[in-house]
């Protein structure tokens, strides 16, 4: 029988390696985590009739992109596997819902539109995921992963940056929020708007 607190210590430590930017990590991660992401895209994908231009393995390439930039930008704690899957689950929703907003403010008539039609449309996020998580790392993958995220990096502001760089050398909000003389929230939020914004301009969101 597995013991619960040496499999909660094991996540810990594989999300660790993902926002370090593993790429074996991320690869183990994909395998373990890609079917349930592809099972709740497809229930919503027969809902909102998007399945005539996207299918589950377009929206889970978008929603592990966004999850792998988002996590070594340190945007999200995760402790157990379960927080994992309802935030993969979250992001999987808000991925289709705002697809069909998208849809809509273009007016698209789904009747008209063909399987494959929307390739055009893919993500630049989602496209260079394809090379980022594969079933097994090899070196193409590993330099598309460093460079997908050294690019994220490169967008974030120096007072953006120095936040990451303090979170990722193990500081709390607290400590931090002492030395800026700013709120550990506000310092929190700061972030994850620097991570929203970077993860829409990479064609993540």
């Amino acid at each position: 029988m597995s013991d619960p607190g040496s499999e909660a210590e094991g996540f810990r430590a594989l999300i660790e390696r993902v926002r370090g930017g593993d790429e074996q990590a991320a690869a183990d991660l994909v395998r373990r985590y890609e079917p349930a992401v592809r099972r709740a895209a497809r229930v919503r994908l027969v809902d909102t009739r998007l399945n005539r231009m996207l299918d589950s393995m377009d929206v889970c390439q978008s929603v592990m992109a966004s999850f792998f930039v988002r996590t070594a930008l340190g945007q999200y704690e995760l402790d157990t596997p379960d927080q994992l899957l309802k935030l993969l689950a979250t992001m999987t929703r808000n991925k289709l819902a705002n697809a069909v907003k998208a849809q809509g403010a273009q007016r698209r008539d789904f009747r008209r539109t063909t399987p494959g039609g929307g390739g055009g449309d893919e993500s630049p996020g989602a496209a260079a995921f394809e090379d980022v998580a594969g079933a097994s790392p090899t070196p193409s993958r590993e330099v598309a992963a460093r460079e997908m995220l050294d690019e994220a990096r490169r967008r974030l502001s120096p007072d953006e940056l120095r936040l990451l760089d303090d979170r990722e050398a193990g500081r709390d909000w607290a400590e931090i929020a002492a030395d800026l003389g700013a709120s550990p929230e506000a310092l929190r939020k700061r972030l994850a708007r620097a991570v929203d914004r970077v993860a829409v301009e990479l064609g993540l969101d």
